[in-house]
């Protein structure tokens, strides 16, 4: 699930959250994306017993951008419920956020 908040119309950022399923079992989820230039940990995920992964992270309004997971530094997985999907160089897909 992806919740954007405008911050402020002036400032032209957009508050986006990211959210998985708490079902997904994982000790450590990273969130990883061209927003940190893909670095794989940069922006850990923070696991409530209710809403599962989750992190709010501060984007630029009306961009593009792509990104994915990475659980236990090992598996990458898409965002079920992205804006929408982008083929990367590996010959898969990455998840995609229009904010």
């Amino acid at each position: 699930m992806i919740k954007q908040i405008v911050q402020d119309s002036q400032s032209g950022k957009v508050l986006v959250t990211f959210q998985i399923s708490q079902h997904i079992w994982a000790d450590v989820v990273y969130l990883v994306g061209d927003f940190n230039n893909w670095n794989p940990t940069s922006l850990p995920m923070h696991h409530t017993p209710h809403n599962g992964w989750e992190l709010a992270i501060t984007l630029e309004k009306g961009r593009v951008f792509q990104y994915r997971y990475l659980l236990d530094g090992k598996h990458w997985l898409n965002d079920c419920n992205a804006d929408g999907y982008a083929p990367n160089p590996f010959g898969g897909e990455n998840s995609v956020v229009y904010t």
